[in-house]
């Protein structure tokens, strides 16, 4: 059985020499990239089930590059960042990331972190009761209408999932929050909204931005055509 495959996207050598160590002892397969555009290459030419991506990196910011990765992929995304303010924390989970680890850190807490990561995208059934224009594709992290894509983020693949897995049902933002797992705390619910409202849109191209319905001061369900 092919290991599950990590890109490591980090310039500085001994912190990408210590995570390698702990993340192949611990059965994955992985490639160190020392520049955007050389973790850029990287995603375009393999298999990649997990990305470690620091911010601060020589030839760019990790905050671009997560967001030229979304354009074309919804691979897990963990952020490796001296930066500890909270903002940094939200941008980097607003803009596609999965997580978010500050420095110093300990390996084997990234390394619980990338497993974590890893089962949660792990391929699920097809939701009953989805709209018959529209396909699930597990492998690829992405809902399908005939053979467009949605170039949904993983976030935004985590909660239209969850909404089409149980029609009519009203889930409120605390409760997308935890499918989505996203952080929790009043002042994050909000968020739910404008991922919603991407997702409408990019249901939207297809004629299907309907289907996703506000129960107003409750929350959010979906309602086949």
């Amino acid at each position: 059985m092919t290991s599950q495959h990590i890109v490591v996207i980090e310039d500085e050598r001994t912190i990408a020499d210590t995570l390698i160590h702990v993340i192949e002892q611990a059965g994955f397969s992985v490639s160190w990239c020392a520049t955007a555009q050389q973790g850029l290459a990287a995603l375009h030419s393999q298999h990649t089930d997990l990305v470690l991506l620091d911010i601060g990196l020589p030839d760019g910011n990790g905050f671009e590059l997560c967001k030229q990765i979304r354009s074309f992929s919804s691979v897990p995304i963990i952020f490796l960042s001296a930066r500890n303010d909270e903002i940094d924390r939200v941008v980097g989970l607003e803009i596609g990331a999965d997580d978010y680890v500050t420095k110093p850190f300990s390996p084997r807490e990234v390394l619980a972190r990338i497993k974590l990561r890893i089962a949660k995208v792990q391929p699920q059934p097809t939701p009953v009761g989805h709209v018959t224009e529209m396909g699930l594709h597990p492998q690829q992290y992405d809902f399908f209408v005939g053979t467009q894509a949605l170039q949904l983020t993983a976030l935004e693949y985590k909660l239209l999932n969850k909404l089409f897995s149980h029609p009519k049902h009203v889930f409120s933002r605390e409760q997308l929050m935890q499918a989505s797992d996203m952080a929790n705390g009043t002042h994050y619910e909000r968020n739910i909204d404008s991922h919603i409202k991407a997702v409408r849109q990019k249901l939207k191209a297809h004629d299907l931005a309907d289907v996703i319905h506000t129960k107003r001061g409750f929350g959010y369900f979906y309602e086949p055509k």
